[in-house]
């Protein structure tokens, strides 16, 4: 069984009896989430790309709890060059951790530390298989075609799509992703935070279930799901 817990904005907590990952921890003035950094404990960080909002506390939650940050190469560098464990991989690739098979897909977004400008190489999504079940977070991305071939390659039983449109899919087009990745339930993340980004997921869920095959489950920030 796997826990999975939002914790606003594009952050989830994926735990199982060995192993806790959790992704994209933006939680220190995200108006939105339930935890507190220094709350968080888990053994692997994954994050998509480097904005403020994704990469947030990875650094200083690996810091604390010894976890180790898994990204891109080159965002996994600047990790590593903070002080903490990362494991570097990249688009297509694929590695076998001891909480189960990892894969990173692309995502059609930008990926810096803002402010800086320090580039932090492609963002990307992750295929998570955990207990003989597959989760994909699609990171920070528009819609793309090739989202068919990881609904082909995987038959995903979550997937947790961005709808906040602007900066990420919309609505409309989350709704084309589900159809295109086949999921058995897809989850809205990526919406709300701010004025920007605000959705109705409500609406979302209704075009979801009445146009697709898959479920979807709305999560506020602290409730959680079992697959």
């Amino acid at each position: 069984m796997i826990k999975v817990q939002f914790h606003g904005h594009a952050c989830f907590s994926l735990s199982t009896a060995q192993h806790t990952i959790v992704i994209d921890p933006w939680i220190t003035d995200n108006p939105m989430t339930d935890l507190k950094a220094d709350e968080v404990d888990c053994d692997y960080i994954l994050v998509s790309h480097g904005h403020f909002d994704h990469l947030g506390d990875a650094i200083a939650i690996a810091k604390r709890t010894g976890a180790t940050i898994i990204g891109v190469a080159e965002l996994a560098t600047y990790c590593a060059n903070n002080g903490v464990k990362a494991h570097g991989m990249h688009i297509g690739g694929g590695y076998n951790f001891p909480f189960g098979r990892l894969q990173l897909t692309p995502a059609w977004h930008g990926s810096s530390v803002l402010g800086e400008n320090i580039y932090l190489g492609c963002p990307c999504g992750f295929v998570i298989n955990l207990e003989d079940k597959y989760i994909y977070h699609a990171g920070d991305t528009g819609l793309f075609g090739d989202m068919q071939l990881i609904g082909n390659k995987y038959a995903l039983d979550l997937a947790l799509l961005p709808i906040g449109d602007n900066y990420v899919m919309g609505p409309e087009d989350a709704v084309t992703a589900t159809e295109l990745l086949r999921p058995k339930t897809v989850v809205p993340m990526h919406y709300n935070t701010f004025d920007l980004i605000k959705q109705d997921a409500n609406l979302f869920k209704h075009k979801v279930e009445t146009t697709t095959n898959s479920k979807c489950h709305i999560l506020a920030p602290g409730e959680e799901m079992t697959i």
